[in-house]
């Protein structure tokens, strides 16, 4: 019977093959976690931003009515209101429409 030589050379053999075959599975199985975690990422930012602009749009709609038009006692009251209705349309909180129909209100008396 003869014997067959090579026991280490082939035992070196195999292990390089099984260690090149690990760093392969392993980049790869890092390659898509990356992915996916970039995924997810962008999924979060998306979700944010949308949420943001919720924010704003609820802000917006939840936003107190311009207050009522008082008749106007005399002029100081009439400028104080104007100036009233012009800081609020400043802040946002009145659209130009709704500040000119207030305006108008006002100055109609």
């Amino acid at each position: 019977m003869m014997r067959r030589r090579g026991g280490l050379v082939r035992t070196v053999g195999r292990t390089a093959v099984i260690a090149g075959t690990a760093s392969a599975v392993a980049g790869g199985v890092n390659r898509h976690q990356s992915k996916k975690y970039d995924a997810k990422q962008q999924d979060a930012a998306a979700e944010q931003q949308a949420a943001y602009e919720q924010g704003l749009v609820d802000a917006q709609a939840s936003a107190p009515p311009p207050p009522a038009a008082a008749p106007a006692a005399g002029e100081s009251d009439v400028i104080a209101q104007l100036q009233q209705l012009g800081q609020l349309h400043e802040q946002g909180v009145l659209t130009d429409a709704e500040f000119e129909a207030q305006k108008a209100k006002i100055l109609a008396g």
